[in-house]
Protein backbone atom coordinates (compact mmCIF):
# COMPACT_ATOMS: atom_id res chain seq x y z
CA UNK A 1 0.00 0.00 0.00
CA UNK A 2 1.32 3.41 -0.93
CA UNK A 3 1.63 5.79 2.02
CA UNK A 4 1.20 9.51 1.36
CA UNK A 5 1.86 11.98 4.16
CA UNK A 6 0.74 15.58 4.47
CA UNK A 7 2.57 17.65 7.08
CA UNK A 8 0.99 20.54 8.99
CA UNK A 9 3.14 23.03 7.02
CA UNK A 10 1.57 21.74 3.78
CA UNK A 11 -2.09 22.33 4.70
CA UNK A 12 -2.39 25.08 2.11
CA UNK A 13 -3.22 25.44 -1.56
CA UNK A 14 -0.82 26.68 -4.24
CA UNK A 15 -2.44 28.12 -7.36
CA UNK A 16 -0.74 28.35 -10.73
CA UNK A 17 -2.15 29.58 -14.01
CA UNK A 18 -1.71 27.72 -17.27
CA UNK A 19 -1.85 30.03 -20.29
CA UNK A 20 -4.68 29.44 -22.74
CA UNK A 21 -3.97 27.80 -26.09
CA UNK A 22 -5.76 28.14 -29.43
CA UNK A 23 -7.95 31.00 -28.21
CA UNK A 24 -8.97 29.24 -24.99
CA UNK A 25 -8.84 31.20 -21.70
CA UNK A 26 -6.11 30.58 -19.12
CA UNK A 27 -6.81 27.87 -16.55
CA UNK A 28 -6.01 27.77 -12.82
CA UNK A 29 -4.47 24.64 -11.30
CA UNK A 30 -4.86 24.09 -7.55
CA UNK A 31 -2.27 21.91 -5.82
CA UNK A 32 -1.15 20.82 -2.38
CA UNK A 33 2.26 19.42 -1.44
CA UNK A 34 2.42 15.90 -0.04
CA UNK A 35 5.09 13.23 0.35
CA UNK A 36 4.95 9.71 -1.13
CA UNK A 37 6.83 6.87 0.51
CA UNK A 38 8.22 5.04 -2.50
CA UNK A 39 11.50 3.20 -2.32
CA UNK A 40 14.46 4.70 -0.56
CA UNK A 41 15.19 6.22 2.77
CA UNK A 42 13.15 9.43 2.47
CA UNK A 43 9.70 10.28 1.08
CA UNK A 44 9.41 12.02 -2.29
CA UNK A 45 7.68 15.39 -2.70
CA UNK A 46 4.59 15.19 -4.90
CA UNK A 47 1.70 17.47 -5.87
CA UNK A 48 -1.94 16.61 -5.19
CA UNK A 49 -4.35 18.33 -7.56
CA UNK A 50 -7.44 19.85 -5.96
CA UNK A 51 -10.69 21.01 -7.49
CA UNK A 52 -11.54 24.70 -7.45
CA UNK A 53 -13.02 25.54 -4.05
CA UNK A 54 -11.89 22.26 -2.49
CA UNK A 55 -10.23 22.80 0.90
CA UNK A 56 -6.73 21.39 1.38
CA UNK A 57 -6.37 17.95 2.94
CA UNK A 58 -5.58 18.04 6.66
CA UNK A 59 -2.24 16.84 8.00
CA UNK A 60 -2.02 13.07 8.29
CA UNK A 61 -1.34 9.81 6.49
CA UNK A 62 -3.24 8.81 3.37
CA UNK A 63 -3.29 6.24 0.60
CA UNK A 64 -4.59 6.38 -2.99
CA UNK A 65 -8.34 5.72 -3.21
CA UNK A 66 -9.33 2.78 -5.44
CA UNK A 67 -11.42 5.11 -7.65
CA UNK A 68 -8.14 6.69 -8.81
CA UNK A 69 -7.28 3.61 -10.87
CA UNK A 70 -8.62 2.45 -14.24
CA UNK A 71 -8.04 -0.50 -16.54
CA UNK A 72 -6.74 0.84 -19.86
CA UNK A 73 -7.47 -0.35 -23.41
CA UNK A 74 -4.75 -3.00 -23.11
CA UNK A 75 -6.16 -4.50 -19.90
CA UNK A 76 -3.44 -2.99 -17.70
CA UNK A 77 -4.01 -1.12 -14.47
CA UNK A 78 -3.04 2.55 -14.45
CA UNK A 79 -3.47 5.64 -12.33
CA UNK A 80 -5.93 8.21 -13.69
CA UNK A 81 -4.31 11.35 -15.01
CA UNK A 82 -7.06 13.55 -13.57
CA UNK A 83 -9.50 13.06 -10.71
CA UNK A 84 -7.15 11.21 -8.38
CA UNK A 85 -8.37 10.92 -4.81
CA UNK A 86 -6.71 10.01 -1.52
CA UNK A 87 -8.24 8.56 1.63
CA UNK A 88 -7.03 8.51 5.24
CA UNK A 89 -4.69 5.62 5.98
CA UNK A 90 -5.66 3.56 8.99
CA UNK A 91 -2.43 2.40 10.59
CA UNK A 92 -2.33 -0.93 12.40
CA UNK A 93 -1.33 -0.36 15.99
Amino acid sequence: MLKIEIFADDVKIATRTMPGKDGKPPRNIYEQDAYAYLSGRFPTLMKLQLEEGQPPHVAGNYTVHSSSFVVNNYGSLELKRFGQMIQPLELDI
